[in-house]
């Protein structure tokens, strides 16, 4: 079970005005209650039409209902998070490169997704994170390394964290 446990310590490499900036995951969560979220990758259609848009949209009714950060993280290197965030125009949702996927695979999350050219990615999900301990969970059904997934996007939604959020 997901629930109740620890996220793990991981240094993530960003890029900050040109300088590579090294944040841990230990910083981003402590004494914090985020919403992370991950994706299989930026630029995607799926990803970028719908799930990082929605939590966009919705950043300040998160904030309304005891939120204090949202990230989103994928299997991608600063550069291209950075540009993906620039394209999308967002002025909220803060983006988390994972270019080594040293933390998705410690949430048991890493997949297979060479059929489609990507080697390996993030499984689909969507955590509430509450002082570095995973509060609520919920990933896509269908986990697999084959790539017979349709890409489902229906549990990791805006809608199911502000749901969930507003009955707490």
């Amino acid at each position: 079970m997901i629930e109740g446990k620890k996220c793990s310590n991981v240094v993530l490499k960003t890029r900050k005005i040109g300088k590579w900036v090294d944040v841990s995951t230990n910083d981003l969560f402590k004494s914090k209650k985020v919403i992370l979220f991950s994706l299989p990758g930026a630029f995607t259609p799926v990803c970028s039409e719908k799930q990082l848009p929605g939590f966009e949209e919705n950043y300040d009714k998160f904030l309304d209902l005891g939120i204090n950060e949202v990230y989103c993280i994928s299997v991608n290197d600063g550069f291209v998070m950075n540009a993906w965030a620039d394209q999308q125009k967002l002025r909220k949702v803060k983006v988390l490169p994972d270019g080594n996927a040293d933390f998705t695979r410690s949430m048991g999350m890493l997949v297979e997704k060479k059929h489609v050219g990507f080697g390996q990615r993030s499984w689909r999900y969507c955590a509430i994170i509450n002082d570095g301990v995973v509060e609520k969970w919920w990933q896509e059904v269908g986990m697999n390394n084959e790539g017979s997934d349709p890409d489902p996007y229906e549990e990791t939604t805006p809608e199911n964290c502000i749901e969930y959020l507003s009955k707490k």
